[in-house]
């Protein structure tokens, strides 16, 4: 699976209300060229789960201060700056959004213990889908 790719946003705005449509948060995963553990999260976690219909997950380069970004509120920005907005400093951050920009579970940041993230990721979805409705 190595080299699959999450989707990247020209909008968060049009993600967030594509994944609302379907009952679903939308799930940002903050990332870094040459992160291992970004990889793993995408590759082993988040890549599966949007190929099976069980996510609407995109991904958002930390660095990336060249690229147009329409944030939720409908603002222009950047990847770069919009991960700084969060104050999500380290990669892989998982962040999990309803349509109006709100989080809505605690964000998963890092990888302390890859055995159980899928379960720490379960519990987060879990969490968000509950405060989405």
């Amino acid at each position: 699976m190595a080299g699959e790719h999450l989707p990247t946003p020209r909008s968060l705005r049009a993600a967030a209300q594509t994944a609302a449509a379907r009952g679903e948060p939308l799930v940002v995963m903050t990332s870094l060229a040459g992160c291992v553990y970004c990889d793993l999260v995408r590759n082993s976690h988040l890549v599966p789960m949007l190929r099976r219909g069980e996510v609407v997950a995109v991904q958002i380069d930390v660095r990336d201060r060249q690229s147009v970004l329409q944030g939720f509120a409908g603002e222009t920005t950047h990847p770069a700056d919009m991960a700084s907005a969060w104050k999500a400093r380290f990669t892989p951050t998982v962040l999990f959004f309803g349509p109006d920009g709100r989080e809505l579970a605690e964000r998963l940041v890092g990888v302390a213990v890859p055995d159980f993230y899928g379960e720490y990721l379960d519990a987060r979805l879990a969490e968000a889908r509950r405060r989405l409705r």
